[in-house]
């Protein structure tokens, strides 16, 4: 499985990063993804964000699709299923900005902020300064194209793997990291153990053929 190691930190973006994603800070990739509707001399529209609190008001996450929605939805389910993947990995207070993208765009910021050609599952961007140790605020970008092509090698559904790399996201911004194979395995188990606190079971883990 291929789930990004590492985090950018708000200290390595520039004025113009991922931090402004959702406005026109970032270029348009020069190539549109597959999934594009709009015409060769016309531009994509603004997808327009979903955004959800929790009960509490203290947890908010934001979605926005860049890409077609899929079949099951995942607007609304995932903004809910991030709240509750939060609440179980300990966030009391927490901003998070969630982008579901194409291969394209995925590339293209892969390469920008990691030096790594070609596209990646998700990246984590902390945009939190002198935080509590329960509470985040961040964006994590996650691939569609690539939860479809591992959500069908590993024999399970494309939420359930996109939700799995929204939690990666969270434990990042929490701090986690999985550099060397022991924090990897450590992580990696975490992930399980709130996926299967949320009833979808161990998602890595099941792929992985544990």
């Amino acid at each position: 499985m291929g789930i990004c190691r590492g985090v950018v930190t708000i200290g390595d973006l520039a004025d113009d990063s991922v931090a402004a994603y959702f406005g026109p800070a970032l270029p348009e990739p020069e190539t549109k993804s597959a999934s594009a509707a709009s015409g060769p001399d016309e531009p994509d529209p603004s997808p327009a964000p979903s955004s959800l609190r929790d009960d509490d008001g203290a947890i908010r996450v934001e979605l926005i699709l860049e890409v077609s929605e899929v079949d099951p939805p995942i607007v609304g389910w995932l903004e809910a299923r991030a709240i509750d993947a939060a609440r179980a990995a300990g966030v009391r207070y927490g901003e998070l900005s969630l982008a579901v993208v194409g291969d394209v765009q995925m590339a293209q910021l892969h390469e920008q902020y990691k030096d790594v050609p070609g596209t990646t599952d998700v990246l984590t961007f902390d945009l939190g300064e002198d935080l509590d140790a329960d509470s985040i605020e961040g964006e994590i970008i996650i691939c569609l194209d690539e939860a479809m092509r591992q959500a069908a090698e590993r024999g399970h559904s494309v939420r359930h793997e996109l939700l799995l790399y929204v939690v990666h996201g969270i434990l990042h911004l929490l701090g986690e990291d999985d550099h060397d194979p022991e924090d990897f395995k450590r992580m990696h188990a975490r992930e399980d153990q709130i996926l299967t606190q949320l009833g979808l079971g161990a998602v890595f883990a099941r792929g992985e053929g544990a």
